[in-house]
Formats: C-alpha cells, sequence, structure tokens
C-alpha cells in the first residue's frame, strides 16, 4: 500500500522593508555638512585656462568712502588754482593767497597732499578683491591701511564651503579661510565651486536657512 505525505511547502523569501533599502544604497551617511548644508556633488566643472584671469572687486558700497574723499580733495584743489589764478581783489585770492603769508603751511601743498592721499586711498581700494587663475585663489586685504595678500594653491584646499555671498576655504591643516567680500559674489562662488570640482574637492553649498 502506497502511503504519501503532503508536501512542505518552502519558505518564502523574507521581504525586505522599502525603507531599508535607502539606508544601504551605497553606504554613504549623513555627514555634518549634509546636515547644515548641501554636498554639491553634481556641481558644473569648470577648468579655466593657463592664462586665464578672473577678478573680482569690492562691492560699490566699500567704494563710495574714497570717491567722497577724491571729490573733496579735487574741490580743495580746484579752489586753490582759482585762488591763485583769479583777480588779486576777490576774497577766494585774499583768504587763499594773502593768507598763505602768516600761515606755517601753505595752501598749495596741503592741497596737494590731500589729493594725493585721495588718489592713493582709491587706488588702494581698487586693488582689494578676490583673483582667481587655475593655479591658486589670492585675496586681497587692507588692513590698518596697507595691502596684504593671502594666495592659496588648489592643494592646498580640501574643501569649499560657498553660499549666495560669500565663499569659506578649508585649508589642508584644519584651518578656515574667509575671502572678502566681492561686487559679484554669486558669480565668484560658482566658480570657486566649479573650479574645486573639476579639482576633486568637496564643495559644500550652504542654504540661506542654515546661514549664521
Amino acid at each position: 500500500m502506497l502511503v504519501t505525505q503532503p508536501r512542505t511547502p518552502s519558505p518564502a523569501p523574507p521581504q525586505v522593508a522599502p525603507d531599508l533599502i535607502a539606508d544601504v544604497d551605497d553606504g554613504d551617511r549623513p555627514s555634518i555638512t549634509e546636515v547644515n548644508g548641501t554636498v554639491a556633488k553634481f556641481e558644473m566643472a569648470f577648468d579655466p585656462a593657463t592664462k586665464d584671469r578672473f577678478a573680482f572687486g569690492v562691492p560699490l558700497l566699500m567704494r563710495i568712502p574714497g570717491y567722497v574723499f577724491l571729490a573733496f580733495a579735487a574741490v580743495i584743489a580746484l579752489t586753490v588754482f582759482a585762488a591763485y589764478h583769479g583777480s588779486s581783489n576777490s576774497r577766494l585770492y585774499i583768504w587763499v593767497v594773502e593768507g598763505d603769508r602768516n600761515r606755517v603751511f601753505g595752501s598749495g601743498p596741503l592741497a596737494f597732499i590731500i589729493a594725493f592721499a585721495a588718489l592713493g586711498n582709491v587706488v588702494k581700494t581698487a586693488l582689494r578683491g578676490v583673483i582667481i587663475t587655475r593655479d591658486a585663489i589670492e585675496a586681497r586685504f587692507l588692513i590698518a591701511g596697507f595691502p596684504k595678500v593671502k594666495r592659496w594653491t588648489w592643494a592646498q584646499i580640501d574643501r569649499v564651503v560657498v553660499d549666495d555671498e560669500d565663499v569659506m576655504l578649508e585649508l589642508w591643516d584644519g584651518t578656515y579661510e574667509r575671502l572678502p567680500k566681492v561686487r559679484d559674489g554669486k558669480k565668484l562662488a560658482d566658480m570657486v565651486a566649479g573650479i574645486a570640482t573639476a579639482r576633486g574637492r568637496a564643495v559644500t553649498r550652504l542654504s540661506l536657512d542654515t546661514k549664521h
């Protein structure tokens, strides 16, 4: 007599929860930069030519005091010029030219010094800013009236942190350097991020909500 036993069904394959699939996609875990900002993994790379040089000047608001001082110096210089070349009976001639006879320092040399200082101030302000090349980033500051230049090669930069206005560099030794304000901050941030991406550097783009 042949006796048959019911066939035991094979166990079903274990079900994988959908929420676990996203956690094991490539082993990446959230970092502090991903919490406070957005890691720009898809920034458009930009590789400038060897002779390319991109200069970013300071904002117009920072130039206005220098222009005002230059205009004041120009008014003084024109006033002294008009006094020396005008009528000897005019009040301006008497106040400037004849008054210089009793002054320790004459109006002419004083006007020249003021004009020279104002012009130098405008030139120094124009020299401030950021210069980007294929090999390095150069920042030009004005500290206590004296220009100071800082330069970092791309080999010294480990990470670039940018937003719509500012750029900060994380260097190989763990220190940070913030680039000075420039007239077109967004263009500077995009360019630095693009070159950093082409160089294989990490780029973190902060959102406005996380900016302090």
